[in-house]
């Protein structure tokens, strides 16, 4: 069964939707939207492999990220392997929106991918695609190197675990609604081979 959640914020709308691996009892796909002060910060974590092992590095990895939330991402994605070392360990992919800056600062590390649709093209390319790190958040870090964008309102991020295979990087994702995104995707491109997630999250703006 998926299962589907929707929120709205003082500076981003939205939406999850995710399904365990047919079978399993526990999803290791798990996700965080944590508010700090003046921002936001949003994440989708990957337990390598699936079942209740996942499960339980993925939600080590979550709460370990909410005691932290107003930390940047490499800060947050250190103290995370730190936490991870007697795990299987995570993939995972962090992005911290500040209200104040109109930025976010991104960081991933295996293979949850991360696409940000830009509501008006301007001089900015239409979608950037987070750079990914190869390696495991508990196991073996690479050179961390996040990097820090400009956010306008209507700009969306997009979170998928490798549980999803093949989505289209064209189609309407500043004018949908985030749960009909979110939904979507999983529906139509969730290979059935492994825990699924896709996050979603729409900037609304915030104070300068």
């Amino acid at each position: 069964m998926d299962a589907i959640a929707i929120g709205q914020g003082e500076l981003i709308d939205w939406a999850v939707a995710a399904r365990a691996l047919p079978g399993e009892k526990r999803s290791g796909d798990l996700h965080l939207v944590e508010p700090f002060p003046a921002g936001v910060l949003v994440a989708a974590v990957d337990g390598l492999g699936h079942g209740d092992e996942a499960a339980q590095a993925a939600q080590i990895a979550v709460d370990t990220l909410i005691q932290n939330a107003h930390e940047p991402p490499l800060f947050l994605v250190r103290r995370c392997h730190e936490r991870l070392m007697t795990t299987r360990g995570v993939a995972m992919s962090v992005a911290a929106i500040s209200g104040e800056g109109h930025t976010m600062s991104w960081l991933g590390v295996g293979n949850v991918e991360g696409s940000l649709f830009r509501r008006s093209e301007g001089s900015r390319p239409s979608r950037e695609s987070l750079l990914l790190r190869g390696g495991v958040v508990g196991y073996q870090l690479p050179k961390l190197l996040p990097s820090v964008v400009p956010v306008d309102p209507g700009d969306t991020l997009v979170f998928v675990t490798d549980g999803i295979g093949g989505y289209p990087l064209d189609g309407p994702w500043t004018t949908e609604q985030p749960a009909r995104i979110a939904e979507d995707i999983l529906a139509r491109f969730a290979r059935g081979t492994d825990d699924a997630l896709v996050l979603v999250a729409r900037y609304r703006g915030g104070a300068s």
